[in-house]
């Protein structure tokens, strides 16, 4: 099991209207023994079988049922950026079906919506509603986005009935969260870099070549990395909100992200180069704006810098190095791609997608990625949320750092097997 849970990491308790919900009192215990900070935030519907008053004398903070009563004039907000995990026992259907669509309709689902930080959902109800196409449609939607669900258990439930659908026991919701919070500091000391965006190479004082991708991907990692606990620099050439916790240096051309990189990685323990950086750049460049009345122009065009192979050429010892490969092949060939790419240019990991296939290429809110290493196939997705991608990557490479280093990495919690 893991140990305790990291002095004064915030955890906001969500309690939902079941006849669970009396669980949830000894959860709360339980998480501020184990050294949390507890905020209970309660529907209307669990103060229906438990009091506010009985979560409020164990937690950390006076338990929540509104978002009208609270100190703040936008609780849901202040709870969810400081919190550190928000878990959610019992999630009923209604929680589950409100958050994976996105509805805010009370103080819990309103801060399940405003925070970042990971969220382990906990669910608990009869058999027949667990098993309904909808719920588990539901589930699979907040998965896909990087939800942990720690899945109900066989045993009693309400009005005699017995099946699967009863609430996982304390103890083990108790140990889920405190093995995502182990999972977010395990990294601390780790000094990375990632680079992001793709470059654009100018043809004349107005525009560009360039590609298709968002950098989304890239600042995902960043900011997977830092809730990790590592001390994170995010080289990116694409115009995208700074993940928080991240250094981060802008960049344009493929020269100005070699410079940024190389200095950045001279210190660094693990490198991961997700930029799209162009493979071409014109010769020459006009100082001026290329008019069309002026007839078309004579375009030259000339390699750009291999920054993925000097790095690996003059990587320090015991460095991690991950390169992306974004191709337009899937199944054996793309593997196949990313081996090829691993060899070449003396990596560690190749995280390699199909950017043909749909949901998987520029500019989408999803990927699907392989992640190869020099004994084949170490992951693979199917379509899920970037941040979901983010989480594998780097479960990857912290299990290749930490063999560098002789430890053990925790990776990302898989509470059931999921479907």
């Amino acid at each position: 099991m893991p140990g305790p849970a990291p002095a004064g990491r915030h955890v906001v308790l969500g309690v939902c209207g079941g006849i669970a919900a009396y669980k949830a009192v000894e959860v709360c215990r339980r998480l501020v023994d184990a050294g949390a900070f507890v905020t209970p935030v309660l529907t209307s519907g669990a103060t229906r079988f438990v009091g506010a008053l009985s979560f409020s004398a164990l937690a950390s903070e006076p338990a929540r049922t509104s978002l009208w009563d609270g100190p703040e004039p936008v609780p849901h907000t202040h709870l969810g950026q400081r919190a550190d995990l928000v878990v959610v026992a019992p999630a009923t259907a209604r929680l589950l079906g409100a958050y994976a669509a996105g509805i805010s309709s009370d103080l819990l689902t309103a801060t399940l919506l405003a925070t970042r930080a990971p969220v382990l959902v906990c669910p608990a109800m009869h058999t027949e509603m667990w098993e309904h196409p909808a719920v588990a449609d539901n589930v699979a939607r907040l998965r896909a986005r990087g939800v942990s669900v720690l899945e109900p258990v066989e045993g009693r439930l309400a009005g005699g009935d017995t099946g699967r659908g009863r609430l996982a026991e304390p103890a083990d919701i108790v140990a889920a969260a405190q093995a995502i919070l182990a999972e977010r500091t395990h990294l601390a000391g780790v000094r990375a870099l990632v680079t992001a965006g793709g470059t654009r190479e100018p043809l004349d004082a107005v525009r560009f070549l360039g590609n298709r991708s968002s950098g989304r991907q890239g600042h995902a990692l960043a900011a997977e990395l830092a809730a990790r606990g590592a001390s994170v620099t995010l080289v990116t050439a694409a115009e995208l909100g700074p993940p928080a916790g991240v250094e981060v240096v802008a960049v344009e051309t493929a020269e100005e992200m070699r410079a940024a990189a190389l200095a950045a990685s001279l210190d660094a323990d693990l490198v991961v180069m997700a930029a799209a950086v162009a493979d071409f750049r014109p010769r020459p460049i006009s100082d001026g704006k290329w008019k069309k009345a002026d007839g078309l122009p004579s375009l030259a065009l000339e390699p750009t810098p291999d920054i993925l192979a000097e790095l690996g050429s003059r990587r320090r010892s015991g460095q991690v190095l991950v390169g992306f490969a974004a191709e337009t092949v899937s199944g054996p060939a793309l593997v196949a791609a990313a081996a090829a790419k691993l060899a070449a240019k003396r990596l560690d990991l190749v995280v390699a997608n199909d950017v043909a296939s749909p949901g998987a290429g520029f500019g989408h809110q999803t990927n699907a990625v392989v992640v190869v290493g020099p004994a084949g196939v170490v992951a693979e997705t199917g379509v899920i949320d970037k941040a979901a991608v983010a989480r594998v990557v780097v479960d990857a490479a912290a299990s290749v750092l930490a063999g560098r280093r002789g430890t053990v990495a925790p990776l990302s919690p898989s509470l059931q097997e999921q479907p």
